[in-house]
């Protein structure tokens, strides 16, 4: 059975993106907005570990236009460039029923999430990484995570788009990693105790 992980960059008071879906106190675009090499080091060697990675509508619209190519733009880092190689080659699960083509290593799902998520974590293969608000939210109120991953950033947004979800009942859980990054990011990596 596979491990089914949500994680995301988050801000101190529980966002994925702010109001009107920004997300640039992540360390979007901009010469002075990178999010350090060690902790973007970090996000790419997930990446290299994900054996399937399950992607919402909108996380997907914002990977797709720059990861493909990223490696063959002008002034790619070293990092970029691998960070790009791991991403084309990651097995990718899209969930939509607005768009209609997907392309980079990655299959299109239209029908009921939850029950196609449900399927994958019974095969064999490597851990699922799960990010986009809408499908982590249907994956969390069907007791399907496995393991959260919060990178919270020092910074508070005020509001937008939350990481954790209205749930039913209490999800009890464990603590197993924290680590410190560069300019105050904190990670924090809990398992589901079931």
């Amino acid at each position: 059975m596979r491990k089914l992980i949500f994680a995301m960059n988050v801000t101190l008071d529980g966002y994925i993106a702010a109001t009107g879906d920004d997300i640039g106190w992540s360390g979007g675009d901009g010469p002075d907005s990178s999010p350090g090499d060690e902790l973007f080091q970090w996000w790419s060697d997930r990446v290299g570990a994900t054996g399937l990675a399950l992607y919402g509508r909108k996380l997907w619209e914002a990977m797709s236009p720059h990861w493909p190519t990223a490696d063959q733009r002008p002034g790619a880092t070293p990092a970029e460039i691998e960070f790009a190689r791991r991403w084309r080659d990651m097995p990718k699960v899209v969930f939509s029923s607005t768009i209609s083509t997907v392309d980079w290593n990655t299959r299109l799902v239209t029908g009921d999430a939850v029950a196609e998520i449900t399927r994958l974590k019974a095969d064999d293969g490597g851990p699922m990484d799960i990010g986009g608000a809408t499908l982590a939210a249907a994956a969390m109120r069907a007791g399907l995570i496995d393991e959260y991953v919060l990178v919270t950033a020092p910074v508070l947004v005020g509001g937008g788009t939350p990481f954790f979800t209205a749930l039913d009942n209490w999800v009890n859980l464990t603590l197993v990693q924290t680590r410190t990054f560069p300019g105050g990011v904190v990670l924090t990596r809990y398992e589901t105790r079931r």
